[in-house]
């Protein structure tokens, strides 16, 4: 694990918020890397959950990591409300705590329940705050932190009209931070890792940091009908295939009984090889969460998506995944029409289409844009030093 990063005596210090899952890490990780690139040498401190993975991320991206308790906000009636109410005042105070130590000039909201009590207490003591939204239709965390944001960051212009009138003049599109090595992937280093063999394309299932298992589940029925049309990759997450396929954490497992073993590998979790592994895909078969869009988009992978929907989500990544589908970027099998059937029919027919897979790279390559993360660590850098 590398120390955190020291800062220069008497620079201003910037906090940042966020956790619970990695899509609300490291896209704030992204900027805050983007920052020290820019020379910032102020000190710079994560203020997250007690969650080991978030801790981990942000510590072994070389930044200082306070943890608060935090409570999920529902917007359901649940009796875990009760309980997690308390976690939301403990984390308030705890976040008051850590805000009037650090004094920093500004804090990065990257929303996230765990993100709402260091905001609201950065509104008591006087302390700007940016809050970030990934996706298209704004979450309920960024619902209340945008009611006292200095600026609310959005990824879609379309986003904008969604906020209350008030809160759209200090709304600012910048897209959404991705991790700088994802843009340095190198799709030969990648085949070369999995052993495809010349001219065979790669179909890469990605079931995310925490798994899907509606995806892991398609990806294991559809292997048969795929194994002489691509080569499959496929990280499972934390939620493994049922049929003991996966191997352990970043480990190539046992392929398939059905594939040969050159057609097929899976991995519980893949990290300092994502960027070459995706780089290589032909085709990203995935949910429709931010991360997913975004990672794949930025180096111009057209996608087929199958986002979460019906009771205990808001819908959001059937928003997405509707809004990239709209741009020409991915297809997308909702609902009831994500069967295995359906999925291996749309996969064959994608790549079966090279000028259709091609267009479809070439839309999403454009809804990615610039690099976000440099953008916000700018806006970052001229509120700090216009406060100064």
């Amino acid at each position: 694990m590398p120390p955190a990063t020291t800062s220069s005596p008497g620079a201003p210090t910037i906090a940042f918020t966020g956790g619970g899952t990695g899509g609300h890490v490291y896209p704030g990780l992204a900027v805050a890397q983007a920052l020290r690139e820019r020379g910032f040498s102020g000190r710079i401190a994560w203020i997250g959950s007690k969650k080991e993975s978030d801790r981990v991320a942000v510590e072994e991206a070389g930044f200082e990591f306070i943890a608060v308790p935090s409570g999920k906000l529902r917007r359901e009636l649940s009796p875990a409300n009760l309980v997690d109410a308390f976690r939301v005042l403990a984390g308030y105070a705890a976040a008051r705590r850590a805000l009037k130590a650090l004094r920093p000039a500004l804090l990065f909201s990257k929303g996230g329940y765990v993100s709402v009590p260091p905001c609201a207490a950065a509104a008591a003591l006087g302390i700007p705050y940016f809050t970030h939204e990934s996706d298209l239709t704004p979450g309920l965390a960024t619902r209340l932190n945008a009611r006292r944001a200095a600026k609310i960051i959005l990824s879609y212009e379309e986003t904008r009209c969604l906020l209350p009138a008030e809160a759209r003049e200090r709304a600012v599109v910048a897209g959404n931070p991705i991790r700088p090595a994802i843009r340095r992937g190198d799709s030969g280093r990648g085949r070369a890792l999995l052993g495809v063999p010349e001219g065979v394309p790669v179909v890469f299932f990605l079931g995310g940091s925490q798994g899907a298992r509606q995806v892991n589940e398609l990806a294991l029925a559809s292997l048969p009908a795929l194994s002489d049309a691509a080569f499959v990759v496929h990280q499972t997450g934390g939620i493994a295939p049922t049929d003991g396929t996966t191997a352990g954490r970043g480990d190539a497992s046992a392929p398939a009984p059905s594939l040969p073993v050159s057609r097929y590998r899976s991995y519980k979790y893949i990290r300092e090889e994502m960027p070459d592994l995706l780089a290589a895909a032909d085709l990203v078969v995935g949910r429709a969460g931010a991360g997913t869009l975004w990672e794949s988009a930025s180096l111009g992978k057209p996608m087929l998506l199958v986002p979460l929907c019906g009771a205990g989500t808001r819908g959001d990544q059937v928003d997405n995944a509707a809004l990239f589908e709209r741009a020409g970027a991915a297809t997308s099998l909702v609902g009831a029409d994500a069967t295995p059937e359906r999925l291996v029919k749309e996969i064959l027919g994608l790549l079966g289409d090279k000028a259709r897979l091609g267009r479809m790279g070439e839309s999403a390559r454009a809804l990615a844009g610039a690099d976000a993360a440099s953008a916000i660590a700018d806006l970052i850098l001229r509120t700090v030093m216009e406060t100064a």
